[in-house]
């Protein structure tokens, strides 16, 4: 995987047949029995995991309620919300972007009723990047390996991180392991999500995705396992085990 410098005319990170496969269900967004029923078990370690390293980045109480209050967030992909609405809630001011209308609609409908302000969008980070946004957290959280242009996607959320503040990005692994456990496992025995949902070939390596970061200016500082256990029927974090899914964080260098 290499980054380049031709710009963006002609090219996009969307993929229409995933976008359109997640906006006939976007519906279920907030259904916890639903087809994303797997991301509402998953959602307490990814929210405390940004809360945390967000806190002690900048020297904050991680339990003080509102740790991540003045801060701008950007969540990339953010399908129904399921991330947006507790970072709001945690005090961060939330732009929330994702390439399916269908999405956005739902989300925006959905904090509409929780009396939550976020700035819905639909569109890609690219966009976005090109538009000159820039915020203090960007999360591009279960989506890259969605994409059509992974260097693009990659560049675009590290040009969007102000200088000094954080990214946090999580996906699947490019492995046997994660193929017969997030495919064979999930979409076809356990059918936890529907058939077709990812693809086996746009998993990525952590080192692919360390490297097209810091072609962008992002420099990782943690990767980090999600494991899930049977048993418990819940997920932790675990630093030996990146065989499956995984998620990382790192910082943007500052101004020269």
């Amino acid at each position: 995987m290499k980054a380049d410098d031709k710009g963006t005319a002609g090219r996009g990170t969307i993929d229409p047949a995933d976008v359109e496969r997640f906006s006939q269900i976007a519906d279920e967004w907030w259904d916890p029995a639903g087809k994303f029923g797997p991301l509402h078990r998953l959602n307490p370690v990814r929210i405390g995991y940004i809360r945390d390293r967000a806190a002690a980045h900048w020297q904050r109480d991680a339990l003080s309620g509102r740790p991540l209050e003045g801060l701008s967030l950007l969540d990339i992909g953010c399908g129904g919300g399921l991330l947006s609405e507790p970072m709001t809630r945690l005090g961060a001011t939330v732009t929330a972007v994702d390439a399916s209308a269908r999405n956005i609609a739902v989300a925006a409908l959905h904090a509409e009723r929780q009396g939550l302000a976020i700035d819905y969008r639909p569109g890609t980070a690219e966009a976005l990047a090109d538009g000159g946004a820039a915020f203090d957290i960007v999360m591009a959280l279960e989506i890259v390996e969605h994409v059509a242009d992974v260097d693009l996607f990659l560049r675009s959320c590290a040009r969007m991180v102000k200088p000094g503040g954080l990214l946090f990005l999580s996906t699947l692994n490019r492995t046997a392991k994660a193929w017969a456990m997030a495919i064979a496992g999930a979409e076809y025995v356990l059918r936890w999500l529907p058939r077709g949902t990812h693809d086996w070939k746009k998993f990525l390596k952590p080192s692919e995705v360390v490297r097209g970061l810091r072609d962008g200016g992002v420099d990782a500082r943690e990767v980090v396992g999600v494991v899930y256990s049977p048993l418990s029927r819940s997920w932790s974090l675990n630093r030996h085990d990146l065989d499956v899914n995984y998620m990382l964080y790192g910082s943007r260098r500052p101004a020269a």
